[in-house]
């Protein structure tokens, strides 16, 4: 077993499949968009990833969106540098892990994300707030329960 699992214990009680909503609101609180996800998290026990997540979205509409986040451990963190994403993630308490990251193909852009997961490990909720030169223009308010 690799050492991220004891080194970020919360970040290891997400392993496992999720399913829940994206609800998309802009800085008014208007909804934007919303969608359903299932996100698959991976501690892989072999391979250059320490983590690695898969993202799986579909809309209303029938509209689907793929992607797939390898990440590795190092200096207390989880870091991420995918052709879509780059950042780290940390703990900063027994329920909750922070992230910053940026999104490559939105320059100028960048987001922080909190998850808090449930005591029971069943149940969590995300939060990204979303920045364009420095200025809070959109939030992404994320629910989602363990399937697997």
């Amino acid at each position: 077993m690799k050492l991220i699992r004891w080194r970020m214990p919360v970040l290891a009680r997400h392993a496992g499949e999720w399913e829940g909503t994206y609800t998309h609101v802009d800085a008014e609180n208007n909804q934007l968009d919303q969608h359903r996800s299932h996100l698959t998290c991976r501690f892989p026990d072999e391979g250059e990833w320490d983590y690695h997540q898969t993202n799986r979205y579909e809309w209303a509409d029938g509209r689907t969106e793929e992607h797939v986040f390898p990440a590795t451990y190092a200096e207390g963190r989880i870091w991420w540098d995918t052709e879509r994403i780059e950042g780290c993630a940390w703990e900063i308490d027994d329920r909750t892990v922070c992230l910053t990251w940026k999104r490559k193909d939105l320059p100028g852009e960048y987001l922080y994300e909190m998850i808090q997961l449930s005591a029971c490990s069943t149940k969590r909720g995300r939060t990204w707030h979303w920045f364009k030169d420095d200025e809070l223009y959109k939030r992404t308010l994320i629910k989602e329960r363990r399937v697997k």
